[in-house]
């Protein structure tokens, strides 16, 4: 019996301020955190607030493409 697609897929979650920090600034890394979101029930981009050890305060975090 062959399953179809799965209805819970894994999300990666990425800080906005690292991802802007151009070559200019300097940058240690990007915070990226993992999770899984339902297909079915959200259809929108994930955003939440998480700890941000490179810029040291909570920020948000958008979903990113694989």
């Amino acid at each position: 019996m062959a399953k179809g697609k799965d209805v819970r897929i894994r999300v990666i979650l990425e800080c906005n301020s690292c991802v802007r920090k151009g070559a200019n600034e300097e940058s240690t890394g990007v915070s990226r955190y993992s999770t899984q979101k339902n297909r079915h029930n959200t259809l929108r981009q994930l955003e939440f607030k998480f700890f941000c050890r490179y810029c040291r305060k909570h920020m948000t975090h958008h979903e990113i493409k694989k």
